[in-house]
């Protein structure tokens, strides 16, 4: 039988909302450094648009005519001001936007990657589970509310910053919720079906909403 890891659950108010049995399997993996840094940089590659474009010499415009005769000037010779030597002229070896950037990344290695790093976090401290974020009504000033509380109870250091440092992960759309936490600059939302090991690790802290599905979703993906 498959080893469990329990750990507590927690309502938008901060208070215990029970616990769950972790799977091992996603939240007790090891740290595989190398998988995960391939993984992550053949995401980022593929994120690349590869539309950088040069002119190569025949490409640019002017230049039809030599631009003074051989020999007499005592100038150097010159047969184009095309030339890459000449301002406004070609480039020699410069990006052309047919090259591709992508890179094939197999749903087994995303999966194991992504639950490396899940499993580096739990370790570290670093992802909280919450039964329900659910909303009345479009509020952040509610939604900022339940923020400070869940900070509280996970120990989150998070200092008034730029850069978001939580990434909630949502089990599905909810329009309330996503307008009531989207002005919060600490944070940024996420579904769950969409997680993969470059979010989780550009963001200090994960929260999970509705656990009991959640998890049951990141372990079939495996």
């Amino acid at each position: 039988m498959e080893a469990k890891i329990l750990k507590k659950i927690y309502d938008k108010n901060g208070a215990d909302a029970g616990s769950i049995d972790l799977p091992a399997k996603v939240f007790g993996a090891k740290w595989r450094a190398d998988l995960v840094h391939q993984v992550v940089e053949g995401m980022r590659s593929n994120k690349r648009a590869g539309t950088a474009d040069t002119k190569g010499r025949g490409e640019v415009r002017g230049g039809g005519r030599k631009p003074w005769k051989q020999k007499g000037t005592g100038r150097a010779r010159h047969g184009s001001s095309r030339s890459p030597i000449w301002v406004g002229g070609g480039v020699t070896h410069g990006p052309l936007a047919e090259k591709n950037y992508k890179r094939k990344i197999s749903k087994k290695m995303r999966a194991q990657a992504l639950f490396s790093v899940l499993s580096r976090k739990l370790k570290d401290e670093e992802i909280l589970f919450v039964d329900s974020f659910e909303m009345s009504k479009i509020n952040t000033k509610g939604a900022v509310e339940v923020m400070n509380n869940l900070v509280k109870v996970g120990g989150f250091k998070v200092l008034k910053v730029k850069k978001p440092k939580i990434l909630v992960a949502l089990n599905e759309r909810n329009e309330k919720i996503e307008k009531s936490f989207r002005n919060i600059p600490t944070l940024e939302i996420v579904f769950l079906k969409n997680l993969n090991p470059l979010d989780v690790l550009n963001y200090k802290y994960l929260i999970i909403e509705h656990p009991t599905e959640s998890v049951k979703f990141l372990e079939s993906r495996g």
